[in-house]
């Protein structure tokens, strides 16, 4: 009865419309009063859970993603990927793709990089020849990429939710393989489309001019070597690299590329504090919630029921996959990683998966959840800067969800994609 009044007074404040932070923190208040837990224990657990130092990290991450994509960085990506790609047939969108690798390892954020990206080459694509729904489904499916590729915002948040276990820097590294693999399946997919639906060539781009464009995008692409490099040689931690990160990307967009003016950079940060603030709220009700999970052995239950049915671990994974791609069309990515990763972390323990390769399972499954209706928040960002309806979007993304799916099977059932970089770095 007591999980029932916890999870059944959250879903039920998910239904009527209660936004998902306030839903947990609701939720876990009706939890506290039916076992009469006081309401100070609560409180406590509220303001532990945003007391975490590597939280530091999310804030100046999403603040030097920010003033790379509004400072005109994404406009230069997409012009280099265009150099190394885009004179193939469908090279546009190779460039797509190819663009939001680079843009994810800079924002972290598949939300920002569909905006980005797509308000660059949406129209652009339409404009040589591409259907418009297909262009804006291949930058939806390209901008799960963020997810993975560090730094990735959500790999902090697992880390968190994991108690703390589970390294940052070896998630941020865990990323690389499985979100490279996401790309070159995407960019096959898009390759085989080109040919048979004969979309068009690009134009093979001046030496001279190639040159004057891989200089300028290499301002930015510096902002990896600057996050991965420092953690990597042990200069400096993973919230150390954030913070460096966003002094460079001030530099880089304020005084080498110039696009954005002064006046409107405390509109930026304003931006920036709220969404790191809707964040913070959320970590900080979904830490309450976790404690009366913790307490009514909410999690010791769903270990019991898992291992129940199998003790194949590749029955349980396929089991926990179809769950998480069900729940990852119902709610957004962030809830469900705090929410999941305490109940499911123990069942796959037990099985003897690693809680790193497990990460990356979540993130791709939870990823392909940003983009498939009724609730993925990349889908409709794409579909706004697109102007198209929902409908035809996810029409057009039939494809790609075969293909993600394909990377989702490759990286829940071959460990060494996710693991072999962090323990080749002794991570």
């Amino acid at each position: 009865m007591d999980t029932l009044v916890l999870l059944g007074s959250f879903f039920a404040l998910m239904i009527i419309g209660v936004p998902v932070a306030y839903s947990l923190g609701l939720a876990a208040l009706a939890g506290a009063l039916w076992i009469d837990l006081p309401l100070d224990a609560v409180m406590i657990q509220l303001a532990a859970g945003v007391n975490k130092f590597s939280l530091l990290a999310i804030p100046f991450f999403v603040l030097a993603g920010a003033i790379m994509a509004e400072g005109g960085m994404a406009r230069r990506l997409v012009a280099f990927a265009g150099v190394l790609v885009g004179f193939v047939r469908g090279g546009l969108s190779l460039v797509n793709i190819m663009a939001s690798t680079f843009f994810g390892a800079i924002s972290g954020s598949s939300v920002a990089d569909t905006a980005s990206i797509g308000s660059v080459l949406i129209p652009e694509m339409e404009k040589k020849g591409y259907p418009r729904a297909f262009a804006t489904a291949v930058t939806c499916s390209g901008s799960v990429q963020a997810i993975l590729i560090p730094p990735s915002h959500n790999a902090v948040l697992y880390s968190l939710a994991a108690g703390g276990s589970v390294s940052i820097a070896a998630l941020f590294m865990a990323g690389v393989l499985p979100g490279l693999l996401m790309g070159l399946t995407l960019a096959a997919l898009c390759l085989i489309i080109a040919k048979k639906e004969n979309y068009p060539k690009g134009e093979v781009i001046p030496l001279r001019q190639a040159l004057k464009i891989c200089g300028e995008a290499l301002w930015g692409l510096m902002t990896m070597v600057i996050i991965l490099g420092g953690i990597l040689s042990g200069v400096f931690t993973a919230n150390e690299s954030a913070s460096i990160a966003v002094i460079w990307a001030f530099f880089v967009t304020m005084f080498i590329y110039r696009d954005y003016k002064w006046r409107d950079l405390p509109k930026l940060v304003h931006r920036t504090v709220k969404t790191v603030t809707i964040v913070m709220i959320l970590i900080g009700f979904a830490a309450c919630f976790g404690y009366l999970m913790t307490l009514m052995q909410i999690p010791q239950t769903v270990t019991a029921f898992f291992t129940g049915i199998s003790s194949n671990p590749y029955v349980i994974l396929g089991l926990i996959n179809v769950m998480l791609l069900v729940l990852g069309t119902l709610m957004d990515m962030s809830p469900l990683i705090l929410i999941l990763t305490p109940i499911l972390l123990p069942v796959v323990k037990i099985l003897g998966v690693d809680p790193v390769h497990f990460g990356m399972i979540m993130m791709v499954n939870l990823g392909i959840g940003l983009i498939t209706p009724p609730v993925g928040t990349v889908l409709f960002v794409g579909a706004a800067v697109a102007k198209l309806k929902i409908g035809a979007v996810t029409k057009a993304m039939a494809p790609f969800f075969v293909a993600l799916f394909i990377v989702l099977m490759m990286v829940t059932y071959v460990p060494w994609l996710s693991l072999w970089l962090p323990r080749t770095l002794g991570l």
